[in-house]
């Protein structure tokens, strides 16, 4: 069972940096390597369907996963869901009724839901275990 978990949670880090490496593929390659909008779609498509590999993977991680894991893993993903639409619309706020100097941009409310998950994460085995 455990190595079952273990080659799952590897499956998650592999699509996971698949997905990071495609976003930034777009991102970069069509301000650095290319000018054509038919290759930025391609790659915009290629990124997507590499997401939608990461939350399979992510799926069946938390469908291989004990009781307890699927606990932890499910709470830590509400958690993070909740907070990070609550947070993202105050974020929202705060730059279309120009509170905040700078455009609310899309990276720092990712940012905030990557570390909120890992905290969840962290403290829900903390206090499962």
């Amino acid at each position: 069972m455990k190595s079952k978990l273990i080659e799952s949670r590897n499956r998650v880090a592999k699509w996971s940096v698949a997905w990071i490496l495609t976003t930034a593929l777009v991102t970069f390659g069509s301000q650095f390597l290319w000018e054509s909008q038919i290759i930025t779609v391609l790659t915009i498509i290629l990124s997507l369907a590499v997401g939608v590999g990461m939350v399979m993977a992510n799926r069946n991680f938390v469908n291989e996963g004990d009781e307890l894991q699927r606990k932890i893993q499910l709470e830590s993903m509400g958690l993070t869901l909740g907070l990070s639409v609550v947070v993202g619309i105050a974020y929202a706020q705060l730059d279309t009724t120009d509170l905040i100097a700078q455009d609310a941009e899309i990276s720092f409310l990712v940012l905030f839901m990557g570390l909120t998950y890992i905290l969840c994460v962290f403290f829900n085995a903390r206090k499962y275990s």
